[in-house]
């Protein structure tokens, strides 16, 4: 089946201006009637293409697109409801609508049920009534189309954001690799020499090795961790930074190394963005690396506090009077 043909920018509510319909008919009802009535309405220019019969029907179904489909729906000679299914089996995409003589009460729900747009009595309904039928049968595929467009262009939003998200935490990983291989450099009192670019499959093996990597970490550290990230994405640092300065500390009491602390993020981090199934990552990226970067300032301003007293430590001030020079003077 071939595309729906396009009406136009036509304004939701109103009626096109030309419209080029497909009448599948029997030999009982040919479509003069159809194009007269539509002849003596001058809202719509209406062009009408007779098919005589299913199976011609179909085939010109197939070899060209329609802004709509009508169908005589006659028992005994051409069954509109069996044709219904059938279009819809075979993928199209066209709004139908069955005429017929019987009374829409009878009809109705089951060309709905079949597949058909609507069900239209022509004993009963006017030109311009059936008009409109077929107009927001039109606009209701139109709707469709657009809204499954959309929903897979969000679908292709979705999985490149958790491509992306995917990408900055190899990056990130592969940042932890450089900060293992400055430590153990400094350890042996050895150069340190940037690691070579992992390809894809070194990339991998070394992705599903730090992701079973054990942390060594106290647990509570690691669940105050997963808690301040959480609260973090949602709140942003205005209202964390005692939080923030007391995981600080939290670290410093366990001597957490920077490459610990990276580790410990980047794990964290994994489970949230697993978390979100279908929803977006990049929300959550992006609070994520404003957190590590504070919890990092925080963490290195701890040590050197620590440092500095360490290097300076408090020293006991005699009494006035308790000094040398007072002593030896008297």
């Amino acid at each position: 089946m071939q595309a729906s043909r396009p009406v136009g920018v036509v304004p939701v509510g109103t009626l096109p201006a030309r419209l080029k319909v497909l009448f599948i008919t029997g030999t009982h009802r040919t479509g003069s009637w159809l194009a007269s009535a539509f002849a003596h309405d001058s809202a719509v220019q209406v062009q009408i293409e007779e098919a005589l019969g299913m199976a011609n029907g179909l085939a010109r179904l197939r070899d060209e697109a329609y802004d709509a489909v009508l169908v005589t729906h006659e028992p005994g000679e051409i069954d509109g409801l069996d044709l219904a299914e059938a279009l819809c089996a075979g993928g199209s995409e066209e709004p139908l609508i069955l005429l017929g003589s019987l009374s829409e009460q009878e009809v109705c729900a089951a060309a709905l049920e079949a597949g058909a747009d609507a069900y239209v009595c022509v004993n009963t309904a006017t030109t311009r009534s059936l008009i409109w039928i077929v107009a927001r049968a039109i606009e209701r595929h139109r709707l469709i189309r657009e809204n499954r467009r959309l929903a897979q262009a969000e679908q292709h939003r979705l999985q490149q954001e958790h491509h992306e998200t995917q990408r900055l935490l190899d990056e990130q990983r592969a940042l932890i690799r450089d900060l293992e291989a400055v430590a153990e450099s400094s350890q042996n009192l050895g150069d340190y020499r940037r690691r070579r670019p992992l390809d894809d499959d070194e990339q991998a093996a070394a992705n599903e090795v730090a992701a079973t990597r054990p942390l060594n970490l106290p647990v509570t550290l690691v669940r105050h961790y997963h808690e301040l990230m959480r609260a973090y994405v949602i709140m942003g640092s205005g209202n964390l930074g005692d939080d923030m300065a007391r995981m600080a500390e939290l670290m410093a009491d366990a001597a957490v190394t920077a490459p610990e602390t990276m580790q410990l993020h980047v794990r964290v981090l994994e489970e949230m963005v697993r978390g979100l199934g279908a929803r977006s990552a990049r929300h959550v990226m992006t609070r994520a690396d404003l957190l590590v970067l504070e919890v990092m300032v925080h963490l290195s301003e701890v040590y050197r506090r620590r440092y500095f007293e360490r290097r300076n430590p408090p020293t006991q001030m005699l009494l006035p009077g308790f000094d040398g020079g007072s002593s030896q003077a008297a």
